[in-house]
C-alpha cells in the first residue's frame, strides 16, 4: 500500500463545534452590547412615580421606543436617593449607566406634554424617539430554530460517514470518497513489487502501454479499452496489481471501495459516481479502482424483496453511464476487483465497459517461491533457506497467506529467543496457520488419546496404501483449534482430477473412522470433519462433475450464480433420490474399502498408534520403517524427512 503523505502533518484543524460555539458567543455578545448598556436589567416603574421623580429632577433622558414603551435614566440626584438604590449599581456593584427604568404609557401626547413640561422647567435634559431594536429578544426568537439546525447538521455529519472524507461535510454528502494517489509521491509501487501473476500482468501490461504511449495505437485506429476486471480468490494481489498499474504508468490513480458508493441517502450515491469520473477527466489520463465492486454491481432485479427504485440499482445504473459515455479519448480507465464476478450484472460485463476479464488465480509453486523471496527480505533468517522447500509446503495458498507465514514464522522465531528464523519456524507457523494454535494442556483421557491415535493411524494407513492419496508429511495426536488430532498432507496440484484419484481422497479420508471400527468394533464423533469433506467430495462428483453413471453427464451447477435466488432444484423428486442413494453408496463403499485395507494391515496399524502415543508427532520415516517405502512414490519428489 502507498503511504499516506501528509505535507503538513502538523496543521491545526479548526472543529467545527468551535466555530458553532463562536458564533453563538458573538450572538449573546452583541445581545449585551446592543440591547443595554448595562449587565442589570431594568426595573419597571409605575406611571404615577414619574411625575414625583419629574418634579424632583430625578430624571436625566428618558427614550421612548413604537409610542408606547420608555427607558428612563436616572440623573446624579435621582441615583442619590435612598428609593432608587437598588438600580444605582449593576450586579458587579459597579454604578449603573442605564437604562435605570422601564415604563409603559397609555396617551403617548399627554406623556409628552409631560415630559415637555419638565424640560422646560430644566428639570430634565432630553427625551427621544427609537425604533425598538432589542437583539436579545430576537437571539432568544431564533434560538430554537439555531439549535435545530444544529443539531440536523449533527446528525448529518454522522450520517454521511462521521467526517471522513468529502462525504463527512453536509453539504459535500454527494461528492466522491475516492482516494486520489499522486503518481509523482503516491505511487511506489511497480510490477518489481508484485512476485508471481505473471499472466495476469502480461495480460494488463497492455494497458499501461496504453496510457504510457497512446498514440501508438490510437493511429491505428485502435481504441483504448475503458476498463478492466481483475478475478480472483482472496488475498491473491489484485489489489496489488492495480497499484503496480498505476505506478508503472505514472498517472493519477483514484482509490475506492464499492462500498463507498453505498449511502442512505436517495441519489447520493449516482452523484458521487458522477462526481468521481468527473475529477478523473479533469486528470486525465488517470485509473480509476474500485475494489469489491461486487458491493455495487451486484445483477439488477434479483432480490425480490427490493422495491424497483432501490438505490443500489440508481447508483449501478450511473456507474453503467459513465463508463460508456465518456469519450474514448479522455484517457481514463477503469479498473476493478472482486472475488465473485459470478453475481456481477450482465450489463456491467459487456464489452465497452469492462473490455476484459484478467483472472487472478492462486500462485503455483513457481510463483510461490518468488512470493517468499519478496516477503523473506526484511527477515533475518538462517543462511542457505530453500524457498522451493517452503513453496512446495503451501500449496493453495495465496500472496496474502504467504505474508502470514513469513510473519508468524518470525514470531515463532522471537518467542523462542533465536536470532534467526530457520526451516522449523516455517513449518510450526504453516501448523499453526493451519490448524490452530497447539493446545498442549488440554485434558485428555488415556482412553481418549488411544482413540484420537487409532483414528490418525488409521488415515495414515489408508493413505500410504492407496496410489492416488496425498503424500503423508507428518502425523500428530497433540490438539490444534478444534481437532484433537491431524494427519500433514502434500497434495499434488493436478489441474484435473480423475475419478479414481477423488475415490482414493475419499477412502483415505474414511480411514480414520474405520480405523476405530476395525479396532474397537465402535465408532465415535470424532470424524466430523472427515465426514463433511467426503460428502461434499461425493455431491460434487453426483451433481457437478458428472461422475456417476445412473446420473450420466449431466451437471446441476450454475456458474452464474442465478440458482441461489431460485426456490427450485434443477432436478425432479425422483432425481434426487436417486442422488441422495448414490451419494450414500459412494461413501459407503470406500468406507468398506478402507475397513478391508486396515483389517489387512492391523498389526501394522496398533504398531503406528502405540509409537503415536509414545511421540505424539510421527513423520514420514516412521512410516517407512513400519510399512515400508511406497511402490508410486518412485516419480514423486522427495519432500519431508
Amino acid at each position: 500500500m502507498a503511504k499516506d503523505n501528509n505535507p503538513n502533518p502538523n496543521k491545526f484543524r479548526i472543529s467545527p463545534w468551535l466555530v458553532y460555539t463562536s458564533i453563538l458567543l458573538i450572538f449573546l455578545f452583541i445581545s449585551f452590547v446592543t440591547g443595554s448598556s448595562s449587565l442589570q436589567e431594568p426595573a419597571q416603574l409605575k406611571s404615577s412615580n414619574i411625575d414625583n421623580m419629574l418634579t424632583k429632577g430625578q430624571i436625566k433622558n428618558v427614550i421612548i421606543f413604537n409610542n408606547k414603551d420608555a427607558e428612563i435614566y436616572l440623573s446624579d440626584e435621582g441615583l442619590k436617593d435612598p428609593a432608587n438604590k437598588k438600580v444605582a449599581k449593576d450586579i458587579f456593584d459597579r454604578p449603573n449607566k442605564g437604562p435605570h427604568y422601564t415604563t409603559k404609557f397609555g396617551d403617548l401626547k399627554s406623556f409628552q406634554e409631560k415630559l415637555d413640561r419638565a424640560k422646560a422647567e430644566k428639570k430634565l435634559v432630553d427625551y427621544d424617539f427609537k425604533e425598538a431594536s432589542n437583539w436579545s429578544d430576537i437571539l432568544i426568537s431564533l434560538l430554537p430554530v439555531i439549535i435545530i439546525i444544529g443539531v440536523w447538521i449533527f446528525i448529518m455529519r454522522k450520517m454521511s460517514g462521521g467526517g471522513a472524507g468529502g462525504g463527512g461535510q453536509i453539504f459535500n454528502i454527494g461528492k466522491s470518497k475516492a482516494r486520489l494517489f499522486d503518481e509523482k509521491n503516491d505511487v511506489k509501487t511497480t510490477f518489481k513489487d508484485v512476485a508471481g501473476l505473471e499472466g495476469a500482468k502480461e495480460e494488463i501490461q497492455e494497458i499501461v502501454e496504453f496510457l504510457k504511449n497512446p498514440e501508438k495505437f490510437t493511429n491505428l485506429g485502435g481504441k483504448i479499452p475503458k476498463g478492466a476486471l481483475l478475478v480472483g480468490p482472496p488475498g491473491t494481489g489484485k489489489t496489488l496489481l492495480a497499484k503496480a498499474v498505476a505506478g508503472e504508468a505514472q498517472v493519477p490513480f483514484f482509490s475506492l471501495s464499492g462500498s463507498d458508493f453505498v449511502e442512505m441517502f436517495v441519489g447520493v450515491g449516482a452523484s458521487r459516481v458522477r462526481d468521481l469520473f468527473k475529477q478523473a477527466k479533469e486528470k486525465s489520463p488517470a485509473i480509476i479502482f474500485i475494489d469489491e465492486i461486487d458491493a455495487v454491481g451486484r445483477a439488477r432485479g434479483k432480490n425480490s424483496m427490493s422495491g424497483g427504485n432501490d438505490e443500489r440499482e440508481n447508483t449501478l445504473n450511473q456507474l453503467l453511464t459513465e463508463m460508456d459515455g465518456f469519450g474514448s479519448n479522455s484517457n481514463v480507465i477503469v479498473l476493478a476487483a472482486t472475488n465473485r464476478a459470478d453475481v456481477l450484472d450482465k450489463a456491467l460485463m459487456r464489452a465497452g465497459r469492462f473490455d476484459r476479464q484478467i483472472f487472478v488465480d492462486l500462485p503455483d509453486i513457481r510463483e510461490r517461491a518468488e512470493i517468499f523471496k519478496v516477503h523473506l527480505a526484511p527477515l533475518k533468517k538462517v543462511e542457505g533457506l530453500d524457498l522451493d522447500f517452503l513453496a512446495k509446503q503451501t500449496p493453495g495458498f495465496s500472496g496474502a497467506d504467504i505474508a502470514n507465514v513469513c510473519n508468524e514464522a518470525a514470531l515463532i522465531a522471537a518467542r523462542n529467543n533465536k536470532t534467526a528464523v530457520d526451516k522449523q519456524d516455517f513449518l510450526d507457523a504453516v501448523d499453526r496457520i493451519v490448524g490452530g494454535l497447539e493446545k498442549k494442556n488440554k485434558i485428555i483421557t488415556p482412553e481418549e488419546k488411544k482413540a484420537i491415535a487409532i483414528h490418525e493411524a488409521g488415515h495414515a494407513t489408508v493413505s500410504w496404501m492407496l496410489e492416488h492419496a496425498a503424500p503423508l508429511i507428518k502425523v500428530t495426536i497433540v490438539p490444534r483449534g478444534q481437532s484433537l488430532g491431524a494427519a500433514w498432507y502434500l497434495p499434488e496440484e493436478r489441474q484435473i482430477v480423475r475419478p479414481d484419484q477423488m475415490l482414493d481422497e475419499m477412502c483415505a479420508t474414511m480411514g480414520g473412522r474405520a480405523a476405530e471400527k476395525v479396532t474397537f468394533n465402535r465408532i465415535s464423533t470424532g470424524a466430523l470433519s472427515d465426514l463433511e469433506k467426503v460428502t461434499k467430495q461425493a455431491r460434487a462428483m453426483v451433481t457437478i462433475y458428472g461422475l456417476n453413471e445412473k446420473i450420466g453427464n449431466v451437471t446441476y451447477y450454475d456458474s452464474s450464480g442465478q440458482s441461489e435466488y431460485s426456490f427450485s432444484k434443477p432436478y425432479s423428486d425422483e432425481t434426487a433420490k436417486v442422488i441422495d442413494t448414490e451419494i450414500s453408496a459412494l461413501i459407503e463403499s470406500q468406507y468398506q474399502r478402507a475397513i478391508q485395507i486396515l483389517e489387512e494391515n492391523k498389526d501394522k496399524l496398533n504398531q503406528l498408534a502405540d509409537i503415536l502415543i509414545e511421540k505424539e508427532v510421527i513423520f514420514k520415516d516412521d512410516l517407512e520403517a513400519i510399512f515400508g517405502k511406497r511402490s508410486f512414490d518412485k516419480n514423486l519428489e522427495e519432500v519431508v524427512s
